[in-house]
């Protein structure tokens, strides 16, 4: 439980936080100049990125309103480049994917852990604290009713010793 209260509250503050997610940066124009063989070529171009071909990128991610190409490398490396010049303009290394994948349980075993811990820990979690608001709730209801005079009542259901039998009762 610890551990998904913390990286909850980490992932709520990635984008304010450049531990977590790096800062986004701007390039200089919103049309991109360069292409995608160009990425690669620039990525190969740095050896501290330890890029040889496409398999070591895990994704990129285009902001053409931004001007910036993020490329994030399978190390959780994230590098950003410049779509107008094809300059790089920030390195960093990008934990919110850790944090996430511990978030969820699929760091520990995949989908497995992901499914057949975490989410029946997380509707039972659930469960657990709408029946605890629901238990803490009924008293203050029952003090409410007490207080209204002619408060809402529920009628009893007749009983055979008070049933009308010929419109009198018997």
């Amino acid at each position: 439980m610890l551990v998904v209260v913390t990286t909850g509250l980490l992932l709520q503050v990635k984008k304010q936080s450049s531990w977590v997610q790096p800062d986004e940066f701007r390039g200089t124009g919103t049309q991109p100049a360069i292409e995608l063989e160009d990425v690669l070529a620039i990525m190969r171009s740095h050896p501290q990125f330890s890029v040889a071909s496409w398999d070591d990128i895990d994704r990129l991610d285009v902001r053409p309103g931004k001007g910036v190409v993020k490329v994030r490398l399978h190390s959780d490396w994230e590098v950003q480049i410049d779509l107008g010049t094809g300059d790089v303009l920030h390195t960093a290394y990008r934990r919110s994917d850790l944090i996430e994948s511990l978030h969820d349980g699929s760091w520990f075993a995949g989908d497995w852990t992901k499914l057949g811990i975490f989410l029946p820990s997380g509707v039972g979690l659930l469960v657990l604290t709408l029946t605890g608001l629901w238990l803490f709730i009924l008293p203050f209801r029952a003090r409410r009713r007490k207080k209204k005079p002619g408060g809402r009542r529920i009628p009893l259901p007749e009983s055979r010793a008070t049933k009308k039998v010929d419109g009198k009762r018997g």
